[in-house]
């Protein structure tokens, strides 16, 4: 990782937002001779700012004004890959206080002791993965509420009713969203700016726990296994529908060749 030593940013309060703009970033041809860092990619912008990329669709943007992130992020749509259609954010204030140690005070800002580019990209990385799972529990809280009424009408009844269509539309919404989440982004990976800088991974342990990424990706697993068994439980009723359909048309044809036979036999007698 390419790292510069010195950060553009001057003022003693600073606004990072992170945007969640698609599913994939190419950041081929990024590459550029004011780059503070390759993985994440993170470079300069105008005068005073940062801005900080992620493979897997995150754009984090330090020192800028709205226009200024709006012009950037118009700037990179050529580049997104499944562009998503509500744009998630997720916002942080950061304060320069050379005095103190890096700490995050309850419900005040991020504050550190120098505005370094390596403790803004940790910054970064950690509203970057707060974006996305605020995106992915959006998801399965959506799941869930799909799957609920099937969960409860099953619970009241012991029986299922909805179409075997309905059915197979939320198992393919449940498994969309199983894949999407469980995606190319690692919440629980430690950043590659802490293996040259050790001495800031007390600065990232306080950014989990600010925003409780552990917490919140664990939880999230939870629920993926949920949707996953519940996708299961949605299958096999199917299955079970259509065995019993199957079923009874053998049945009826066993009961139909009866008939036929004992129809025959009493024309026999008679004849």
């Amino acid at each position: 990782m390419s790292q510069a030593s010195a950060s553009p940013l001057v003022a003693p309060r600073i606004t990072a937002r992170a945007f969640f703009v698609s599913e994939r970033l190419n950041m081929s041809g990024l590459e550029r001779g004011d780059v503070l860092a390759t993985i994440p990619l993170a470079f300069r912008v105008n005068a005073n700012g940062i801005a900080i990329l992620f493979r897997y669709g995150v754009v984090v943007l330090i020192g800028l004004n709205a226009l200024e992130e709006e012009e950037f992020l118009r700037g990179l749509e050529h580049r997104m890959t499944g562009k998503l259609a509500r744009r998630d954010e997720e916002i942080a204030i950061i304060e320069l206080a050379p005095e103190k140690e890096d700490q995050i005070p309850p419900g005040g800002p991020i504050c550190l002791q120098s505005l370094s580019p390596d403790r803004l990209i940790l910054i970064g990385e950690a509203l970057a993965k707060s974006v996305v799972l605020a995106r992915h529990e959006r998801e399965v809280a959506s799941v869930f509420d799909t799957t609920e009424p099937f969960a409860r009408e099953l619970a009241r009844s012991g029986r299922m009713r909805g179409s075997r269509r309905s059915i197979l539309q939320n198992i393919g919404n449940a498994l969309l969203v199983r894949h999407r989440v469980s995606g190319p982004v690692e919440v629980g990976e430690k950043p590659d700016v802490l293996w040259d800088k050790p001495h800031l991974e007390r600065l990232y342990a306080r950014l989990e726990d600010e925003y409780e990424l552990k917490e919140r990706a664990e939880s999230l697993n939870g629920k993926l296994a949920v949707i996953a068994e519940s996708a299961q439980v949605l299958t096999d009723i199917i299955d079970t529908r259509r065995s019993l359909r199957l079923e009874v048309i053998i049945v009826l044809l066993i009961l139909f060749e009866v008939l036929v036979t004992i129809y025959q036999l009493a024309m026999g007698r008679h004849s």
